[in-house]
């Protein structure tokens, strides 16, 4: 793997991003928390790391390493659900990364009251495409098409002979609600004036790859949110997640010309080196040059003593590593014995909401387009590591979670939830229409379970921690190998720690 060239621009990234650290605290994590009907906190990951590492005699990660995560928990009505979002991260260089990292799991019974499910849904980047005349699929990026995959920061770029604003990225957390009857819940997390790094990238299963010299493009965009709502039916025995993404506007693009120099592009005109050469915006060089956005996801579902497989509602197997359009459909996995366990219903919310921001600017009004939805090639994805070098130092320890799994659990877990590579699917959703302006979807995904108005047990919480956290990571621990409510640090001196589990 070639990482040279990516990690020379690492310094700069450090000095940027050590301009500003506010400081803040983070909360304990015990496992008395998993027998409670829902929480909301902000811990950070390494310290718990630290503390189980120095209890069995393991090295630890090192004191200055912080992974602040966002996480809610809700356990009613047989169904576990854990959300887990990256604040920011550090590896002690004094510089703190706002890298957006999200997934969810939820840990239910099967209708016939005999099966454990874990399932995990987990966003792994968003990826820039431009169609050739050899596109295979309309509106969706693919093999044949341009791609710019891309890796998200926050911090000040002033320093690269740009004109823009200093930065400040944050997040901002929502708090988790629910309804009276405790059936409608809901929470998220938006990351704000991310900076993002964007990387000519490859696909193909048979050699993936991406320049990894200097990024070809950098840009800053207003936000990057996920909101969720769960709701759970005890009538039909389903709960409904829908994840709402939006993407905010771009506000500046400097797209490179030679290294560190760049034009520079904005809602006002083009800029370089500091003088206007041009009245094309950010959004008409967008428009021009037909640049379209997508984001890309992946689900795994497991059962204890079962192998799993996806389908689609025409019986498309789409767990053999195939591409196939989903847009007006969905993708049901069930077990290898035919129990249904899970859907994703991409045809229930096949539209998205665009922002015109040139047309305007206050973005009250927006216009309904269709998006695309289909499945892609694992292997186009899980061959791409050195686009997600910087999550490793994470990745390495979050292992150390699921020591209070049973074993068996563990074992399918650790083959398959913690390994890209066995995902059910990865789906592409893509926005054809875009030219740099905020974008909303809601896709939706529906699970099979039995309902009980019985608190779930503390061993099913931990299985759900466990999993759930591994599955935050899972993009980097497998492409390496190739194949609170208190609103987050932002970045913090921190001292607190999480207190210990026991078994």
């Amino acid at each position: 793997m070639k990482t040279k060239s990516l990690l020379g621009i690492l310094p700069v990234c450090v000095f940027l991003a050590s301009l500003v650290l506010p400081a803040c605290a983070a909360d304990s994590l015990v496992a008395s928390d998993f027998k409670e009907e829902s929480w909301a906190k902000t811990i950070d990951f390494f310290d718990y790391a630290r503390a189980y590492a120095t209890r069995h005699g393991m090295t630890p990660p090192l004191s200055s390493w912080h992974a602040y995560m966002y996480m809610t928990y809700v356990n009613t009505r047989g169904l576990h659900m854990l959300y887990a979002g990256l604040s920011n991260i550090t590896f002690g260089e004094g510089a703190y990364f706002t890298i957006p990292m999200q997934t969810f799991m939820m840990h239910y019974k099967t209708n016939n009251r005999t099966r454990d499910v874990l399932l995990a849904s987990t966003f792994l980047m968003l990826l820039a495409f431009n169609e050739t005349s050899d596109s295979i699929y309309p509106d969706s990026p693919d093999v044949n098409d341009t791609l710019w995959a891309s890796f998200s920061f926050g911090f000040d770029l002033s320093a690269l002979n740009a004109t823009l604003p200093v930065l400040n990225s944050k997040t901002e957390l929502f708090p988790l609600t629910h309804s009276d009857d405790n059936l409608t819940w809901s929470w998220g997390m938006k990351y704000t004036n991310l900076t993002a790094f964007w990387w000519r990238t490859w696909i193909d299963p048979v050699n993936p790859h991406f320049d990894n010299s200097w990024p070809i493009a950098i840009t800053v965009y207003d936000e990057l949110t996920f909101t969720y709502n769960l709701t759970i039916n005890p009538t039909t025995h389903t709960a409904t997640l829908t994840e709402n993404h939006v993407i905010g506007r771009m506000r500046q693009l400097l797209l490179k010309w030679l290294p560190l120099l760049w034009v520079h592009y904005n809602s006002t005109g083009t800029y370089f080196l500091g003088s206007k050469i041009s009245n094309d915006t950010i959004y008409d060089f967008i428009q021009n040059n037909q640049i379209k956005m997508s984001i890309v996801n992946f689900q795994t579902t497991i059962l204890a003593d079962r192998e799993t497989y996806s389908r689609t509602a025409s019986g498309q197997n789409v767990t053999e590593d195939t591409e196939t359009s989903v847009t007006d459909t969905s993708i049901a996995t069930y077990a290898d014995d035919g129990e249904k366990i899970c859907a994703a219903n991409f045809g229930a919310k096949k539209t998205y909401k665009l922002y015109n921001y040139t047309a305007d600017p206050t973005e009250t009004n927006y216009t309904i387009y269709n998006a695309t939805a289909r499945t892609a090639k694992v292997a186009g994805f899980a061959g791409n590591a050195g686009l997600f070098i910087y999550h490793i130092g994470l990745m390495k320890f979050l292992p150390l979670i699921v020591v209070h799994m049973r074993p068996q659990l563990y074992e399918r877990a650790k083959e398959t939830i913690t390994n890209m590579s066995r995902a059910n699917y990865f789906y592409l959703i893509g926005y054809p229409t875009y030219s740099g302006y905020r974008v909303e979807h809601d896709p939706t995904i529906t699970i099979y379970l039995t309902t009980s108005i019985t608190p779930a047990h503390q061993y099913f919480g931990l299985v759900l921690i466990i999993a759930a956290v591994a599955v935050v990571a899972v993009a980097v621990v497998v492409l390496t190998r190739r194949r609170k409510s208190k609103q987050p640090p932002q970045p913090p001196e921190f001292q607190a720690g999480i207190e210990q589990r026991t078994s």
